[in-house]
């Protein structure tokens, strides 16, 4: 049985040990996993995108800023929802950070039951988001799948096009279509054209028949 709390996962990056320490002993006495970074460098080498989870991060620190952690982020596509730490000047700052897409901020002295209730809001909308990433990765891999050919096959089906109106888009015979529908329905382990229109428009196709 394991024993990793159920509740999710919470990043904590901040160089005050002080407030990792506090941070950690507060979100673990509720059941989340928390692991601590003294550095947003540290955290990028380590951090796993696979993992659901939220990240807390301070505004201010010494080399990376929070802020330009969250640019880091966003150039990754990542889905971890952010809150950034900040002093009483760092409001302005905070605010441009919600503005990248931070869900909140939060300044220091923190209260305890807003921060749980923040991270339990945050890890909420994670499991969401992660789940959508996770189905586009698996979409825009099964689509690497194919060549340009069936590329340009699946663009006309998708538009609604007949085997014959795709043979004369792409000055190909009838068969030589229907021979790419059929490596395009095995690629894209679809098995009727309703899974391949799923998959084409990035929803969630039916399982494949063994």
């Amino acid at each position: 049985m394991s024993l990793i709390p159920k509740k999710g996962t919470v990043y904590v990056v901040d160089d005050d040990e002080a407030v990792r320490d506090s941070l950690q002993w507060l979100l673990e006495g509720k059941d989340y996993r928390v692991r601590c970074f003294d550095s947003a460098e540290s955290f990028l080498s380590r951090y796993d995108p696979r993992e659901v989870a939220c990240l807390i991060v301070d505004i201010r620190m010494g080399g990376m800023s929070g802020m330009e952690l969250q640019d880091r982020l966003i150039e990754r596509r990542s889905p971890l929802p952010i809150v950034v730490i900040t002093g009483h000047g760092d409001v302005p700052m905070a605010v441009d950070s919600m503005k990248k897409g931070a869900m909140d901020f939060i300044q220091k002295p923190f209260n305890d039951e807003a921060l749980v209730a923040l991270v339990e809001r945050m890890l909420e909308h994670a499991r969401g988001a992660f789940a959508q990433h996770q189905q586009s990765a698996s979409r825009d891999a099964l689509l690497s799948k194919l060549t340009g050919r069936e590329a340009q096959v699946l663009e006309r089906i998708v538009a609604g096009r007949l085997n014959k109106q795709i043979a004369d888009d792409l000055g190909i015979s009838i068969k030589t279509v229907e021979a790419h529908r059929a490596n395009i329905m095995e690629k894209l382990n679809a098995n009727t054209v309703a899974d391949l229109l799923k998959i084409a428009l990035g929803q969630a196709a039916s399982p494949a028949k063994a």
